[in-house]
């Protein structure tokens, strides 16, 4: 079974709630995604946050960011687009967890959950191109 799908949405936190609906929506169309929807989920969201947070720093905007979703042959590939500030991808890391603080975790998630994740330059009349991965 394959899907492919794909929707913008506004760069705001209240957006973050329908691209998790979006999300759920897609990949309950392939059963066995089931067990891991609830994680893939939580990925998507906070790459999503991290666009709201660090690519457009918090800033209002009218940009939109794209997130397509694919799964075939037994590979998901989650991507997100957006036009904000270029990511710089060596200085994306997660904090380290014994820092006892709120906050700094999505990146740590995203590494546990997805078994990829690729920055991407390519895609015309986006800035940045963010591709997750999970294998199947």
């Amino acid at each position: 079974m394959s899907v492919k799908e794909q929707k913008d949405f506004d760069v705001n936190a209240a957006s973050l709630k329908e691209i998790r609906a979006f999300a759920r929506e897609v990949l309950s169309k392939v059963p066995e995604l089931e067990s891991t929807t609830d994680d893939v989920v939580l990925a998507l969201a906070e790459a999503a946050q991290n666009v709201v947070k660090h690519a457009y720093n918090g800033h209002p905007t009218t940009d939109q960011m794209r997130v397509e979703i694919c799964y075939e042959n037994k590979v998901l590939t989650l991507e997100l687009l957006d036009k904000g500030d270029p990511a710089v991808p060596e200085n994306i890391k997660p904090r380290k967890l014994d820092e006892i603080r709120p906050g700094g975790l999505g990146t740590f998630f995203i590494g546990q959950i997805m078994d990829e994740i690729v920055f991407k330059t390519s895609r015309k009349n986006w800035i940045n191109h963010l591709v997750l991965t999970k294998r199947y």
